[in-house]
Parts: C-alpha cells; structure tokens; sequence
C-alpha cells in the first residue's frame, strides 16, 4: 500500500490570519488536484504565521484562530474521508496558550498536539508566550500511524522517542526554521538521527519566506528509517511537493527515493537567495510600491543594487547618485554603467550645495574648532536627507547599504548613510560582499570589475581608503566573527594570534557603537547572530574591553 503525503512548503504573513487560511485553502485544493493526497503537512504557526510575537497576547487572537479553524473544517468536510490536513496554529487550552498541530479529517478536529521544547535563545523567545506540552499526538491513515512534533522538538531526543512509544509509523515535523549559514547540513543530521534512532520516517516541513530580519528557507526533506534523505526540496522557494510511502513487510512504512533531490547550495547562492527573498518579502508584505537607494559606485551599493532589482524588478527600483567634491571620476562613471545595465531609474543629485549651505549655517557655531569627521558626516546626512525626501514623496522603500563590518565597528553615521527603512547588507561581513559580487556577476554581468578589485572607500576625503582606519578586511572580519558571534573575549582572540592593538581596537569600536546600532535600520539575518533579535547588548554599561 502506497501513502501520498504532500509537503506545503509556503509563506505565509504574519498576522494575517484570514489571508493564511485562504492561502491554506487554496493548497489544499492545489494539491488534490495534483496529488490525490492522503496527508498534507504545513508549517508551524500556519495561521498566525512566524513568530506572531506579542500578537499572541491580543484578546482577540483565540477567536481569530477559531474562526480560521472553522473554515479549515469546512475545507476538511469537502475533501471527505480519505484525505487529513495537519497545520500549526496557537491555542488556548485553559489557563495556557500552546504551539499546536491540528490534524483534520472529514470536517472534524481528530488530535492536536502540543509543542513540547520551547526555544528561548538566539532569535527564539517562546517560553515567553507558551506553555510546554508532554503528550505524544498520533493519527491513523488507512491504517498506518503518524506522529508529530512541531520544530525544537526534534532538536531533542525526548519527543520524538514518546511518539514512537505511541505507536508512529512515521513522524510528521512542523517547522518555522529560520536560516542561517550552514543551518541546512544541521537539520539534515539532525533529522537523520532522529529517523534512525526511532526507525521511522521523518517528514520534515518548513516554512518559507521574509518576516522582517529573519528568513525561513523551506528545504524541506524526507528522510527513510535508516537515516537516509530520500527527498529534499529546494530553498527559498514556494511549492506543494510530494512524498510518497510503502508498506513494507513488516508493516514498517519506508519512503520512496525521489530521483531529483535538491543538490545543497554553495554559501554565495544560499545567502543570495535568502537576500533576493527578505527584500521582496519585506517591501511587498509591507505594502512598498518601489525602492530607491544612494549608487556611489561603490561595491556595497552595487551589490544592494543587483538584490534589489532580482527581488523586485527594474521599474520598481531607483538609484540616485549624489556626488561631492571627493567623488572620483571612476565611481561615477561605475555607478551610472551600473544603473543602465540593470534598467532602473537614475538620477544624479549633487550635494555640494547643500552641504554649503549647511556650512554656512553653521559657520558661526563652528568659529574656533578644526575640521573633523563632523563634515565627514554632514556629507552622508546631505544624502540622506535626500533619499528621504524621495521616500516620503514617492512612497518608495529607503533601501541603505552598510555592512556587517561597517555596522560593527561604527563605521557609518547616524541620519546619514544609515537612514533608511531596511539594510539589506546589515549581517553580510565585506570579505562576503566580494564574494557574492562576483557570484552575482557570474550569473550576469552587473557590477563593473574595478569595483570589485578597486579599495573600499567612503569617499568623504581626498584619497580615502577604509583600511587607512581598520585593519584589512579579511583580518577585521575573523575578528567580528569571533567576538561578535562566537563570544570570544578580546584576550582569546589576541592568544589565537591576532595582532593585540588591531583587536582591542576592534573590540572597543563594537562596544562603544551599540547605540548606533540600536537606531539602524532592520536588515537580513544570515549568520549565527546578527544585529538583531539574537544579540541584545545594554547601551549604557560598564563592561570593559570586550572581556
């Protein structure tokens, strides 16, 4: 006997709760027009979308959900006996609000489970909101029994072995699994061994799509009792895929191989994706008609540039170049060779007099006290006075370009180049920049060569280089990497071999920077920690020398 399971790996909007279940609905129909399925599995939280954050604390979201349950009843009933959803949705029960799973068949609510490990580190805080469930939740199928375990549940041993106590045959895996680097060859070991400890199959099915920094990457994945991955899905991309199982002698059930399993991306196409995702999905979930962002022939501009125009189409994107006196020739001769190979809207805005007239203004205030980084930065707040101008008259999205290295260290300034509504480069270290510039340009040429070969600069005096002030980008960034998300001390960095002066310099620039910070733009999370919701760090503090 043959079990066709189908996995509904879909972006689903937060809070959107009547969107969602239309959107449920409309899979549902989908896939029994093309598979004729037995089972279809959505992700964790379908309804509500993830994470619902203090949504789930709203008087109304219990009703909501009812109401959003009553037509998944309804979708249930048409479909008759011989074909069960399984969904995630939040549920008060009593005094307590759970993750849950709903299984529906024939217009009925057959079980529901209850999420049993609740994740509260790095971007996770559902012990916030939810109360631990203990109870193993099985259904039956012709037959043959499905378990379920919503998402940190198979990062433990526990869940999955109380459902195969309660008997399952296969065990079915809710997920809303955020992405970050090398994130994919941990759920695939992870899955292996949950498979081949229990001696079930494991559907594992997660979510995809953009929920503000954070990026759920789908690659959804079926894996045998043996531990082995009959099927996995691709990333970054919405779609009904199916899976089919057999009954095997022993009445065990074994997943049937599917011959073209999704081969892994390499960390350029990954992190592109997943860049090209959070962009649509952040401008159009949030009802942006356009984009526009400052080109200054630069390879960070660049780069944001090439995102911007894969995620959302030319006519939805504009570059505006605004030259000052530092500007080379090169950059913007680069910037508009940029603009018209990628087709977007272009103009050319010179702030030298604004910046003049910001002078002079300023002039008497200014009497007695040298130039320093004070006109550096009335450079960039002339630009971005600018692109917000454009914003508030077009209706355009504010897209900035700094990155992970330039947000560490404070290398930007406040109401200037950091003005804006998303970074799109917020958690992409400069050493990547390079990289998947020239990935970008090996799927078609965008970015001029001397942009990636020439030195970083900012452009704000004569001949400025951004390794004048920091140390190389490759060293910077092994630094970044082991203070910032690996939480080494400044002293253990420096016993690994890094010059003492360029690390405690490194190390004090990010401490001294949290304000600045905190008043950036939101941006797409793709490491282990970024700038965001995993790492919170007091402002004011006491903490000395990155100890």
């Amino acid at each position: 006997m043959k079990l066709k399971v189908v996995l509904a790996q879909l972006d689903f909007i937060v809070g959107d709760i009547p969107g969602n279940t239309d959107k449920v609905c409309s899979a549902i129909e989908k896939a029994k027009a093309l598979h004729n399925f037995d089972v279809i599995v959505f992700p964790e939280l379908t309804l509500t979308g993830y994470p619902p954050e203090d949504l789930l604390l709203r008087a109304s979201m219990q009703k909501r959900v009812e109401s959003a349950i009553l037509q998944v009843c309804q979708a249930s009933s048409q479909l008759g006996a011989d074909h069960t959803i399984v969904l995630g949705y939040p549920w008060h029960d009593g005094a307590h609000l759970y993750n849950a799973a709903g299984v529906f068949c024939n217009g009925e609510l057959v079980t529901r489970y209850y999420k049993h490990c609740l994740p509260n580190y790095q971007v996770f805080d559902e012990k916030r909101y939810f109360a631990e469930g203990n109870e193993a939740a099985c259904f039956y199928i012709n037959g043959v029994s499905f378990g379920i375990t919503i998402c940190e549940d198979l990062w433990h041993e526990a869940p999955a072995a109380k459902a195969k106590a309660a008997g399952a045959q296969i065990l079915l895996n809710l997920n809303a699994s955020p992405f970050h680097l090398g994130k994919l060859g941990h759920r695939r070991k992870l899955v292996a061994s949950r498979a081949l400890q229990n001696n079930f199959p494991v559907v594992y099915v997660n979510l995809v799509g953009g929920q503000d920094e954070l990026i759920f990457d789908g690659g959804s994945m079926v894996f045998d009792q043996q531990g082995n991955c009959c099927a996995s899905f691709p990333q970054f991309a919405e779609a009904l895929y199916l899976a089919e199982f057999d009954t095997g002698s022993a009445g065990d059930m074994t997943a049937i191989p599917i011959v073209d399993s999704t081969e892994e991306l390499s960390v350029e196409q990954s992190v592109y994706q997943a860049l090209v995702l959070g962009v649509r999905d952040y401008v159009n979930k949030n009802g942006f008609r356009s984009v526009v962002l400052g080109l200054s022939g630069g390879i960070d501009s660049a780069l944001t540039l090439a995102i911007a125009v894969d995620a959302l189409g030319a006519e939805r994107v504009r570059a505006v170049m605004m030259p000052f006196t530092y500007t080379s020739q090169m950059s913007i001769e680069d910037a508009a060779e940029e603009a018209a190979i990628l087709q977007v809207q272009y103009d050319v805005i010179s702030i030298e007099s604004i910046y003049n007239a910001f002078m002079s203004a300023l002039e008497p205030a200014f009497t007695g006290l040298k130039p320093d980084t004070t006109e550096e930065n009335l450079q960039a707040r002339c630009r971005g006075v600018l692109l917000m101008s454009l914003s508030n008259k077009t209706g355009a999205l504010v897209l900035t370009t700094g990155n992970k290295s330039e947000m560490a260290v404070g290398y930007s300034t406040l109401y200037g180049d950091m003005a804006g509504g998303f970074d799109v480069l917020k958690d992409v270290p400069k050493t990547l920049v390079f990289k998947l510039a020239a990935y970008r340009n090996s799927l078609s040429y965008c970015i001029p060569q001397r942009v990636i070969d020439r030195p970083p600069s900012a452009e704000l005096t004569p001949d400025q280089k951004d390794e004048d002030s920091l140390p190389p980008y490759d060293i910077l960034d092994e630094i970044l990497r082991l203070y910032v998300e690996k939480d080494h001390s400044a002293a253990s960095i420096i016993e690994m071999g890094f010059d003492k002066t360029q690390v405690e310099r490194v190390v004090r620039l990010v401490d001294i920077n949290e304000y600045k910070r905190r008043q950036a733009p939101i941006g797409v999370r793709i490491t282990e920690r970024g700038f965001g919701k995993d790492r919170r760090y007091p402002i004011t503090n006491g903490w000395k020398m990155g100890s």
